[in-house]
């Protein structure tokens, strides 16, 4: 076959071509699949983390949820839910209570009378210690789930690894962060705790 009429062959054949297309969309096409798998992943799994935070803040705002071990069962409770979807997911429950909603919405310092208009609460200036921890805070909150009618804070940081590891080449961190929070009042099984007028040094 002379040597023109073999290019000429070559110039016009369209074997080989689909394979080539192929192989220039494949990556392409296989990133952009497993972001939205990796997306919707992450969708479901916060979707899951939040409903098994409002149950478990409705569990631990009975009476029984004052007790360490509820507690304990309440959040392994979460974190079971959590390891169904990702085993090697750590899972981290703080709780903070406060006195009153508008406190636990925004929380804020103790309040107190400024009397010598300096924004810092001295010189025997009274304050109410909403966190009885004995002196004056410029966070109102507590540690823990608190008493009867306190309005309690539920936070958790979930962290576990990236359901495709190649998402990386993206520029994706290799883990995925979600956290969740929720906050209710416990209920009235009691009287809830006064608040201690003190004033500050």
């Amino acid at each position: 076959m002379p040597p023109l009429r073999f290019f000429l062959q070559i110039s016009v054949s369209q074997r080989g071509l689909s394979v080539t297309e192929f192989g220039l969309i494949a990556p392409i096409l296989a990133v952009m699949l497993m972001g939205v798998l990796d997306m919707g992943h992450t969708l479901y799994m916060q979707s899951v983390l939040q409903g098994a935070m409002q149950k478990a803040a409705r569990d631990a705002s009975l009476e029984t949820g004052t007790q360490s071990s509820i507690q304990a069962a309440i959040d392994a409770s979460v974190t079971d839910q959590v390891q169904k979807l990702a085993r090697a997911a750590t899972v981290t429950i703080s709780r903070n209570n406060f006195r009153d909603y508008s406190k636990a919405a925004t929380p804020a310092m103790e309040p107190f009378t400024d009397t010598n208009g300096n924004g810092t609460c001295n010189g025997g200036e009274p304050y109410e210690d909403s966190n009885n921890s004995g002196s004056w805070d410029t966070d109102n909150g507590r540690t823990g789930q608190g008493g009867a009618q306190d309005n309690v804070v539920y936070v958790a940081k979930v962290v576990y690894p990236r359901l495709f590891p190649l998402m990386r080449m993206v520029g994706l961190p290799v883990n995925v962060t979600l956290n969740a929070s929720t906050a209710l009042i416990n209920q009235p099984y009691g009287d809830q705790a006064s608040v201690t007028i003190r004033n500050c040094p």
